[in-house]
């Protein structure tokens, strides 16, 4: 994620949270996040099935994304047949967690 920041000032500065906001604002990550603190660990196929509407490429890419941003874990078991599990890590809880108050806002919008 990026760090960087065009802000001269301290005070209430979002710039930090441009790098974050690209991986948080794909379609289907807050979906996936919400779904390992749930599920957690969970299978590749698992996750489509309880997402439904999710491509395969889509899952894909948001899955490698996330685990390049450090916020799941992807674990392979060498076994016939091949296994693959995902889970969040303590730093995707932890943005889970931090998510919680812009969901509930986004709730409160919609009523």
């Amino acid at each position: 994620m990026r760090e960087e920041s065009n802000c001269s000032e301290v005070v209430e500065c979002l710039c930090p949270i441009r790098g974050i906001i690209d991986v948080v604002s794909k379609k289907w990550t807050i979906c996936i996040i919400s779904l390992l603190e749930k599920e957690n660990p969970i299978r590749y196929n698992e996750i489509k099935n309880k997402l439904g509407e999710i491509s395969p490429k889509a899952q894909s890419d948001i899955l490698k994304i996330l685990e390049k941003e450090g916020l799941i874990e992807r674990k392979f078991y060498a076994e016939i047949p091949p296994r693959v599990e995902y889970s969040l890590t303590a730093e995707g809880k932890e943005l889970k967690t931090s998510l919680l108050p812009l969901v509930r806002w986004v709730q409160k919008k919609k009523k």
